[in-house]
């Protein structure tokens, strides 16, 4: 829109929005009410979109007896390590891509550009038997190692970013007598927040929503992320009360991480968007 638009069509478009952004909405509101009724209210009709009477006691069920404060724990575990695995070694690599010139550049970054279009599908069985071989099935370590390998998708993200930003910093950096790690450490990493925060919230919402991963590769209740251990409470047959208020305990997390990150993450998905 323009402020030549005229106010009947910004009118229109403005209702479109938010008749749009109801529909998005309406299934989280409906989640969080539906886990603050109580079994007989559930089935009341017609239902009631704020419960009377209010009643938290789903949420405490869930985080002790079901054992979802003990999933946390584990999501939050492997995510921090995912995280920092994932920021670190694709920086290192998109660094090195970036501002080096050495013999198969091009080549190693479309390879690795390559990857992304094989499905996970294709690769599932044997990643399992290469992770069997090494006695790692039932721990977090196939949910965990991968991300310190560098993924193909982040580090064409920083790699752009890094790419965007001008050569002579790298230059004069090693006229003062920098060495390459210091000018990752020093100059790049700090310029870089903004695809790192973006990449950050990826690798965030990636680990802590992945439900087949830990489905393939944990048996030990013990050990259940909470989107297994959601899908476990499904499998249970619990009220949807329950099921709701561990639906909602999964979610906030990734709604808080993204309200905080959004400014970033979105500077950051912009800037390498339009500087690659």
């Amino acid at each position: 829109m323009t402020k030549n638009t005229p106010w009947p069509l910004k009118l229109l478009i403005y209702a479109l929005l938010l008749a749009g952004a109801f529909v998005m909405i309406f299934p989280f509101i409906w989640m969080i009410s539906t886990s603050l009724k109580t079994v007989g209210a559930i089935s009341q009709m017609p239902p009631k979109l704020i419960p009377d009477p209010i009643d938290f006691s789903n949420y405490t069920t869930a985080w002790t007896k079901v054992n979802f404060g003990k999933y946390t724990f584990n999501s939050f575990f492997i995510v921090v390590f995912d995280m920092i695995g994932s920021l670190f070694s694709c920086a290192v690599v998109a660094f090195g891509l970036a501002l080096f010139n050495f013999k198969g550049r091009g080549l190693i970054f479309m390879v690795m550009l390559a990857t992304l279009m094989i499905p996970g599908q294709v690769t599932m069985i044997p990643t399992y038997f290469i992770w069997k071989q090494f006695h790692a099935l039932d721990t977090y370590y196939p949910l965990i190692v991968p991300s310190f390998l560098a993924g193909a998708f982040g580090i064409f993200l920083l790699h752009q970013y890094m790419k965007a930003l001008p050569k002579e910093l790298y230059e004069s950096a090693v006229i003062d007598g920098c060495s390459p790690p210091g000018i990752f450490a020093r100059i790049y990493l700090p310029l870089c927040k903004p695809a790192l925060a973006a990449l950050g919230v990826f690798t965030f919402m990636g680990a802590w929503n992945n439900t087949l991963g830990p489905l393939i590769y944990l048996q030990t209740k013990e050990l259940y992320t909470l989107p297994l251990g959601l899908l476990y409470l499904k499998s249970e047959n619990v009220n949807q009360a329950l099921l709701m208020a561990g639906a909602v305990i999964t979610t906030l997390p990734v709604v808080i991480v993204y309200l905080f990150a959004q400014k970033h993450f979105v500077q950051g998905i912009a800037s390498t968007g339009m500087k690659g």
